[in-house]
């Protein structure tokens, strides 16, 4: 069976747009493969964290992991932290990774413009996700657009180890292919304010997205404020009608409606009538989910989940870790 990995980071609530783009399909992808979904917690120390609010996160994202369909009995679900490999993989990663090639992230660039003093972990947590990937073997990697440098990154670093390291015709590390969501299946949502933009939990703007804890009122009326345009037709044309267009892909997301469909049904209907029921879909679809999330934070079954799905993660990430111990030449030698 092949084998996904993903993680995402506690540092904050994840919106509507990462379970559209991520976790929903998660879901599906536990039927077909062994899938690993780990918590990032390392990631997010990158910036500075209040320590209980982030250990506060680390649970919310482990509940909401569950709440939304991720099964225990198929899946791993683990924190980061609780994996010692996953940071001694990333030193060897360093240790045979090109400055140049760190100094050339895009996100590196971007956000060590916006910050006044920049830490060393902003600049080396690329490595530290290659192993993340690295650690399980793994064959596909489901991300967005916005990830696919760090997948080509990782792509490289197993060439480059393999080619050092390896036996002629022998692999010590697994190529990993990324698996990217198709057009219009919900892979990008947008801003509710500025729909040409990415949504995202940490947008200045709350009214720009939809946090997976908001309550039904709040819900309703952040897709009422959401930003379309003067025409008054729903119709799906992200170039010229980004708006609306976002909001029917949320509405085709939530529920059983395809987005041709949605555009029939409301051909003859204004934003009004359509934002209003947009809203009482997603607040029937995010109901169950909370009262799901709220019987998993608060029970000692999560913290049973975790452990056992940190145990299974170390069983296999350390088997991979010795193999590049191995490789390099750290420790005593292996006993035949």
């Amino acid at each position: 069976m092949e084998i996904i990995f993903s993680g995402i980071q506690p540092s904050g609530i994840p919106t509507i747009g990462n379970y559209i783009g991520a976790m929903k399909q998660f879901v599906d992808l536990q039927k077909e493969y062994k899938c690993y979904f780990c918590i990032v917690d390392q990631h997010a120390i990158t910036v500075p964290q209040d320590r209980i609010k982030l250990r506060e996160q680390i649970l919310q994202l482990a509940a909401l992991y569950l709440a939304v369909g991720i099964d225990p009995e198929q899946a791993s679900i683990f924190i980061q932290s609780e994996v010692p490999a996953h940071s001694e993989a990333a030193w060897i990663v360093q240790c045979n990774t090109p400055l140049g090639e760190l100094e050339r992230m895009t996100q590196f660039k971007d956000k060590s413009q916006k910050q006044v003093s920049v830490n060393a972990g902003l600049l080396t947590y690329p490595p530290l996700m290659v192993a993340d990937i690295i650690l399980y073997d793994t064959n596909l990697v489901p991300v967005g657009e916005d990830q696919k440098q760090h997948l080509e990154l990782t792509r490289d670093f197993v060439d480059r180890f393999n080619s050092r390291y390896a036996a002629k015709n022998q692999e010590i590390l697994v190529t990993p292919e990324v698996k990217i969501p198709e057009k219009n299946s919900g892979g990008r949502i947008m801003s509710l304010q500025e729909p040409t933009k990415k949504m995202s939990k940490s947008d200045d703007n709350a009214k720009g997205f939809i946090s997976m804890l908001d309550d039904p009122k709040t819900i309703a009326k952040k897709i009422r404020s959401a930003v379309t345009d003067s025409s008054g037709v729903i119709e799906y044309n992200p170039e010229e009608k980004p708006g609306i267009s976002n909001l029917l892909v949320i509405y085709s997301s939530v529920t059983d409606f395809t987005i041709d469909e949605l555009v029939e049904k409301y051909k003859d209907s204004g934003y009004g009538d359509f934002k209003a029921d947009l809203a009482e879909a997603v607040v029937t679809w995010i109901e169950p989910i909370h009262e799901r999330y709220n019987h998993y934070l608060h029970s000692e079954e999560l913290h049973e989940i975790l452990d056992r799905g940190a145990l299974e993660a170390q069983q296999k990430a350390n088997k991979t870790l010795q193999k590049m111990k191995n490789a390099v030449g750290l420790g005593r030698k292996p006993k035949r």
